[in-house]
């Protein structure tokens, strides 16, 4: 997997994730225009521990550089199983105050957990980071 890189979309999956998401807003065809593919290395390597980890997502990943969409989508996923091997997940159990931090660079997300009639609050910050390799 090294060298191979796949493209990722944030609207690849927006309608689906909105249908299961009645709080998700609809998109402006401005704001639509604006998206662009980013294209990343599939193996991202940390810069700081040098620790390597998969660098894709079920709801972002589109395609693997290269390979025939066949191939690219077989492969997708595999990683993706993979990747959401309970083994590999770790669920925080909310309790009233808490504060939690992640590592993109390392780490996959995703909310889950909030009752579908509340909408979920949620502070975002995020640090510059660096451009993955």
């Amino acid at each position: 997997m090294e060298g191979v890189s796949a493209e990722h979309s944030y609207l690849a999956k927006y309608a689906e994730l909105q249908r299961r998401n009645p709080w998700r807003p609809n998109l402006t065809q401005a704001q639509i225009d604006e998206v662009v593919p980013a294209v990343h290395p599939i193996v991202r390597t940390h810069p700081e521990t040098g620790r390597r980890a998969l660098f894709v997502s079920k709801h972002f990943t589109t395609r693997i550089i290269g390979l025939p969409d066949k191939d690219s989508r077989a492969l997708l996923d595999e990683l993706f199983d993979h990747s959401t091997r309970p083994e590999h997940i770790y669920r925080h159990q909310w309790r009233d105050g808490d504060m939690v931090f992640w590592d993109n660079r390392s780490v996959m997300h995703l909310a889950a957990g909030c009752p579908q009639d509340q909408r979920r609050k949620l502070y975002r910050t995020t640090i510059e980071g660096d451009v993955p390799f």
